[in-house]
């Protein structure tokens, strides 16, 4: 997936502005899509040089033009392209979990700091993503909402496997060192 599909894909649903469209990213799929403003307002430039969207320019009073932006029907066609297409194979990068698969190096107490930043990141995106629920009021609304659910059941999840991990960190930490029990070397014959 590009970032020009789920743009397509929400102009699909109503024409939106760069800053709406910003919101909305925030809004309503930022437990599967990242994008920040600049990303957005690039991806529409070459949107509409490929013919794929339409602005329509708002003027205001007082306040920069507003460009609102919908889909043509090449638009709308690139997008049930992209969704008909077979799925593509998922390529996850997740810096969290490459910290805890190389973490055995550290302390106990840098893994808990490492462990109780990652929970509560956890429990901030289990928060918004609560917040988010919306009236399911047909296919598509449902179709979201089950998206949303998806978010809501990883973020349990995660929060689940960091209890776990906790458990794994108290049997596994090592003890402190007993005092030294070597016995004494023996002196080497003929000193």
């Amino acid at each position: 997936m590009e970032l020009k599909h789920a743009i397509l894909g929400m102009l699909s649903i109503t024409p939106l502005s760069g800053y709406d469209l910003n919101r909305a990213f925030v809004g309503s799929v930022a437990h599967f899509w990242h994008a920040d403003q600049s990303q957005i307002y690039r991806t529409l430039d070459r949107l509409a040089a490929d013919g794929a969207i339409k602005t329509k320019v708002i003027r205001q009073s007082g306040k920069p033009d507003r460009k609102v932006h919908s889909l043509t029907p090449a638009g709308r066609g690139e997008l049930h392209r992209w969704l008909t297409s077979p799925l593509e194979e998922e390529k996850i990068k997740e810096p969290f979990i490459a910290r805890a698969f190389f973490a055995g190096s550290l302390s106990r107490a840098e893994i808990e700091r490492i462990l109780d930043e990652r929970e509560r990141q956890a429990k901030e995106k289990l928060q918004s993503l609560k917040a988010l629920g919306r009236p399911v009021d047909d296919l598509p609304s449902a179709l979201r909402d089950a998206t949303l659910r998806k978010g809501v059941l990883d973020a349990e999840a995660e929060l689940t496997w960091i209890q776990e991990t906790r458990g794994v960190l108290e049997r596994h930490s090592p003890q402190s060192p007993p005092e030294d029990s070597t016995p004494p070397s023996e002196p080497e014959e003929g000193a």
